[in-house]
């Protein structure tokens, strides 16, 4: 057996290792980390008294569950003993020099030790500390989303110009393009459940999960994001869909496979059978949303469409079944697609806006006009994602950035479109392991 070291520079650290051979009983590093782990656990729980967001998922002890509390003042006196928690923990982890170790239990070493830091970065911002929107990014997410000049947003506007009949700004020349590829409120439930419902049968073709798997669809209103998984645990998820704006129709895939099938449904089932069932790593029993988990569930929810739908198969499919459903003329599908393929090089003109706006460096009305001008949208969805941007900060590089780090990552090791079994194999994977942002790279 290889010897650990642990070096620790700046939350940065080596950590070699060696396979575990089956049957072995649980070794002195198991019992120290499972230890920390419910430590984590019982923190996160703890940090959701402060912030009605941070806890995603729960679904372990319900004993770990804190006493409520009132907030009557004392939240300074409060935040400091949880600092002091996570410190003690982060030292804790720091203190394993040698110890033997697997390739998996290597992983959950950093993934806990990842996991830590953004805990003690949220209660640094919760306590009142502020941080850019890189710094903050990186310190919650383990990742720095690129930064890209305005003329590259310019360049790949005079493209759509180009497309696109008529005159006028662009954005409103796309939308009122688009707006012939709405889903009627009255066929939504329909185009949506044969999308999720194609989505979760080419999903289990690749993925076997539990046969007892499976997820509630609802419609809802007054919400600042598109889509949402809320997974209950025992592999159910109530999935909910913000109908507060129109739906086109290239969303109904989206949706179905970001949100169900392999996405964020797919995760959590793997996550809480191979980790928090089987191996008994504690840890996977709570979601911590704002922490490096969230890049790789919302990249790997994003690449799930393009692994599930290689090629042109997703637009055949919609072309085929879910334009008659809708009852959408499919004579400009194809024009449709070339602008979404387009549209698609704008993704970081949103984290580009979040980053000024965080930063103080735009007001509000500066900041819409960006979203409408660059990520060609209506000034109605504009406001709804400033909504989005206001409540949930950085979060918002986990699904573009996020995408691209799993996408290299599974292609590089050999999952690329000429071979999707060993695609469907290293994304199977990568959801049933502890990953982060810098341990893909």
């Amino acid at each position: 057996m290889i010897k650990i070291f642990v070096l620790f520079i700046a939350g940065v650290f080596l950590f070699s290792c060696s396979e575990k051979k089956d049957n072995q009983p649980e070794s002195e590093l198991e019992l120290k980390m499972n230890k920390i782990a419910e430590a984590y656990v019982k923190l996160v729980l703890k940090i959701g008294q402060h912030d009605a967001d941070y806890v995603d998922a729960f679904y372990g002890p319900e004993e770990w569950k804190p006493e409520e509390i009132s907030h009557d003042g004392n939240d300074t006196l409060i935040h400091k003993q949880l600092m002091d928690e996570t410190d003690q923990l982060l030292n804790e982890l720091e203190s394993f020099s040698e110890y033997e170790a697997t390739k998996l239990e290597t992983l959950r070493y950093r993934y806990l030790y990842k996991q830590l830091l953004s805990a003690k970065t949220k209660l640094f911002l919760i306590s009142g500390g502020e941080l850019s929107f890189d710094e903050e990014s990186k310190a919650l997410y383990d990742a720095v989303s690129p930064t890209y000049p305005e003329e590259h947003y310019k360049e790949i506007l005079e493209k759509l110009d180009k497309l696109l009949p008529g005159t006028g700004e662009v954005s409103e020349r796309i939308s009122d393009f688009k707006n012939n590829f709405v889903i009627p409120k009255d066929k939504l439930d329909t185009v949506f459940t044969t999308a999720i419902n194609e989505c979760r049968k080419k999903t289990l073709r690749h993925i076997q999960l539990p046969p007892e798997e499976n997820f509630e669809v609802e419609y809802v209103t007054n919400k600042p994001w598109g889509g949402y998984n809320w997974y209950k645990g025992d592999n159910f998820s109530l999935i909910q869909v913000n109908t507060d704006l129109d739906i086109y129709i290239d969303r109904a895939v989206d949706l179905a496979a970001h949100e169900g099938y392999p996405g964020h449904h797919v995760y959590n089932v793997l996550l809480e059978q191979n980790l928090y069932r089987k191996n008994g790593w504690v840890e996977f029993s709570v979601y911590a949303l704002f922490s490096p988990q969230s890049l790789i569930a919302e990249g790997s929810a994003n690449y799930g469409i393009e692994v599930a739908f290689p090629g042109d198969t997703r637009i055949k499919f919609e072309k085929d079944v879910l334009f008659p459903l809708a009852g959408l003329d499919t004579s400009k599908a194809d024009e449709y697609y070339h602008m979404l393929s387009l549209l698609s090089d704008l993704e970081y003109a949103g984290n580009d806006a979040a980053r000024n706006y965080l930063d103080g460096k735009w007001n509000k009305e500066e900041t819409i006009r960006w979203l409408v001008k660059y990520s060609l949208m209506t000034r109605e969805k504009a406001l709804k994602r400033l909504d989005f941007i206001e409540r949930y900060r950085s979060y918002v590089i986990n699904y573009n950035l996020g995408k691209e780090i799993v996408k290299e990552y599974i292609e590089r090791n050999g999952g690329t479109a000429d071979d999707p079994e060993k695609r469907w194999e290293i994304f199977q994977f990568l959801l049933s392991t502890p990953q982060t942002a810098s341990g893909l790279k």
